[in-house]
């Protein structure tokens, strides 16, 4: 393998045996290959790329698609049944929920163990130990088994120990979806710092605009086999022409069926945020002065309702500093005949006040209640002001004065005659 390659994968392979009973199991082993016990299901079929090193390759494909296993395979926590992966340099995996981790351990002892696994010595492990448990969030619970961890804390945890070992390779299996808001900015942030550095990094997600922003390279599964590899417009593209194509061909098939199961969906296909006649990720304001737009794109099944479009701004810490939804101001998105359209918000001469902000934006059902896809942190607004004014926001005000040094009792009983 070259040294500028970081994963080779040729003509990877991954099969799995699938048994009617657990008795079946004993009765294959017993009869050496005489007879068959048990239905082959091919996972991977004839996966073959390259990964170079300090890329960021995105994979995308529906559940099922065989993406989980392509990321296990190059872990090592499988083996293939044909073909072979190699990957050069050290791995840290976050994959399944609590992967790694023994239950029964406390986080303190799982810090250790799990850093250990990847190759770190004690000695550094406890020059990082602090810096770690500081990034989770959870040193009040750091010395509890982690069995009575909530599953944001487990995804805290582990992904701070995968990232504190400095990898050459981070793998990443939709786990962060899993952390609130806050968290995933850090987590994100984290990630990008990796990437500078130059370190190889595998991303799977349903989100297409995640993969769009952060990968250099994607790669689109369905049913184990390689549909399209390359630049992740292209891919991102034409994973989507498929999606549409596939939700056009299963509302046919509905009309004529007598019990309507509808497969609803609905992507954001990209955000833009524009402050006047500056359109970018990082934008400068000024408060009072300037309008701020946010546009988003969506796709849509058109057997549902319109769903709704709903923009948030929030502080580093996490906090929401305003949001605003179609929904809230009665807004009924309008779509063209494949379900896409566009919602644009405008906030005109914008009142918040000097700091950083974030500009997030979401997709929801017709009812505001289900998520269908998120888009975090798509935009930095820089704000500066003119005035001495304190706090986050400049709410609409007016101030009045009279003459004299009044009371507001002398006041208000001067109104009354």
């Amino acid at each position: 393998m070259s040294s500028s390659l970081a994963i080779q994968a040729q003509h990877l392979g991954k099969a799995f045996q699938l048994y009617d009973q657990p008795i079946d199991r004993l009765k294959q082993m017993l009869m050496r290959g005489r007879k068959r016990y048990y239905k082959e299901f091919a996972a991977l079929h004839d996966v073959s790329f390259e990964l170079r090193k300090g890329e960021v390759l995105g994979l995308v494909g529906r559940n099922g698609a065989g993406k989980s296993t392509l990321l296990q395979l190059i872990c090592g926590t499988l083996t293939p049944s044909g073909g072979q992966v190699s990957v050069h340099g050290r791995v840290a995996a976050l994959l399944e929920l609590g992967a790694g981790f023994n239950p029964d351990f406390t986080g303190q002892e799982n810090i250790y163990l799990n850093a250990s696994i990847l190759g770190l010595s004690k000695a550094e492990i406890d020059a990082r130990y602090d810096a770690i448990v500081e990034f989770s969030g959870i040193a009040d619970f750091i010395n509890q088994p982690v069995k009575t961890y909530s599953s944001g804390m487990y995804v805290r945890l582990a992904f701070s120990i995968a990232t504190s070992v400095d990898p050459d390779i981070l793998v990443i299996d939709e786990a962060l979806s899993v952390g609130d808001g806050a968290f995933a900015r850090k987590s994100f942030d984290r990630i990008m710092r990796l990437k500078e550095k130059g370190a190889t990094i595998l991303f799977c997600s349903h989100s297409v605009y995640q993969i769009e922003a952060l990968c250099t390279r994607a790669l689109w599964l369905d049913k184990g086999v390689v549909q399209l590899l390359g630049d992740p417009a292209t891919v991102v593209a034409g994973y989507q022409a498929f999606l549409d194509r596939d939700a056009v061909s299963q509302s046919t098939d509905q009309e004529t069926a007598t019990v309507v199961s509808p497969t609803g969906h609905a992507r954001i296909l990209g955000v833009q945020t524009q402050s006047d006649a500056t359109v970018g990720k990082i934008l400068y304001l000024q408060s009072l002065k300037q309008t701020l737009a946010v546009t988003v794109g969506f796709a849509s099944d058109t057997a549902l309702p319109p769903p709704v479009v709903a923009v948030t701004i929030h502080a580093p810490d996490g906090r929401t500093i305003a949001s605003s939804s179609t929904q809230a101001d009665h807004l009924e998105l309008m779509r063209d005949a494949t379900g896409r359209g566009t919602a644009t918000l405008e906030f005109p001469k914008i009142p918040l006040l000097k700091g950083e902000y974030y500009v997030g934006a979401y997709l929801l059902s017709e009812n505001g209640i289900h998520v269908y896809d998120a888009a975090a942190n798509v935009a930095t607004l820089h704000f500066s002001q003119e005035s001495l004014e304190q706090g986050v926001v400049s709410l609409p005000h007016q101030w009045s004065s009279v003459g004299g040094a009044v009371s507001p009792a002398e006041r208000l009983g001067q109104d009354a005659r």
